[in-house]
């Protein structure tokens, strides 16, 4: 393994090192005292890639290529550095990453681990990482790991962990009776919306938390959802958990007794705040988006 390699590799984990906040933790799986060394901030860089170099080749020579990392992902002959990457205090959710030797030439392997996710969860979570390696690798960026991590699988474990936090335990029996369900409505805007990975994701948790509502895609962006209270909190938290260029909560408020629910909309997105506008009038709500400065009462066509 060149140098040049292991130092890009050493520089990338620092970054990924500083940016986490707390409660985030990157825990290395095999020769933990060393790499942690190496990232020390007083550590010398060329002492650091010496001590590693002699390091992986050694374990290169002496390991067989049947053994197998506890990710299942590759080798340790094989990869350079395996590490976790999680949140404290739960083990629901969390992700295992090994970079080969020659990374960054050659893509890093990513799995999905959780002591308690299910098959649909686990295709899911999947589903979630192809989308966000895929908007990673069309951006195009020197630090692939740390811009999907960073970006991407830290957030989506934030708003995974309060989703959790606000859903009772199975069989819990609550010591009161519930209070009356009340219909809530959010809208919030930012710069734009145009990430592939943010639209996937809105429209699966408004599947799953049964709310209607539309996304208006491009610039500006502009979310809006109704459903029961608790849900529709839970869809804003999980949007804010992502990252966003100037996001703004509007508002999360009681929609009114003489709101109802209208059987069969669903999550729809839309290309001009025009569509924002018409479709708000015909909910009769046209003056939430248009005092905002959302398009006018008498323009539809805006984009």
């Amino acid at each position: 393994m060149d140098a040049e390699t292991l130092a890009h590799q050493l520089e990338e984990l620092q970054l990924l090192k500083c940016s986490l906040l707390p409660g985030e933790l990157l825990t290395f799986l095999e020769d933990a005292k060393l790499w942690s060394q190496a990232l020390e901030p007083d550590a010398d860089a060329a002492e650091a890639i010496s001590a590693l170099q002699q390091h992986l080749t050694q374990k290169a020579s002496t390991s067989g290529a049947s053994n197998t990392h506890p990710s299942n992902a590759s080798s340790p002959a094989s990869s350079a550095v395996c590490f976790r990457i999680g949140l404290e205090n739960t083990d629901r959710v969390y992700f295992e990453v090994a970079l080969p030797r020659s990374y960054p030439a050659h893509s890093a392997s990513v799995a999905v681990r959780g002591d308690t996710l299910g098959r649909a969860d686990q295709l899911r979570w999947q589903a979630t990482l192809a989308a966000a390696r895929e908007e990673v690798a069309v951006g195009g960026t020197e630090y692939p790991i740390f811009q999907l991590i960073s970006d991407h699988l830290l957030p989506l474990l934030h708003a995974e962990l309060h989703a959790a936090a606000d859903s009772p335990a199975p069989g819990e029996v609550p010591a009161i009776s519930s209070p009356t369900p009340v219909r809530y409505h959010a809208l919030l805007t930012s710069h734009h919306l145009v990430s592939p990975t943010k639209r996937r994701n809105m429209q699966a948790w408004a599947g799953a938390l049964s709310l209607a509502g539309f996304a208006k895609v491009g610039y500006p962006g502009v979310i809006y959802c109704e459903g029961m209270q608790d849900n529709v909190e839970d869809f804003v938290a999980n949007v804010k958990a992502m990252q966003w260029l100037a996001l703004r909560v509007r508002f999360v408020e009681p929609l009114g007794d003489t709101c109802d629910a209208q059987p069969g909309r669903r999550w729809v997105e839309f290309e001009r705040v025009g569509d924002v506008v018409e479709e708000m009038r015909r909910l009769g709500r046209e003056s939430y988006v248009v005092e905002m400065g959302i398009g006018s009462a008498g323009n539809t066509t805006s984009k």
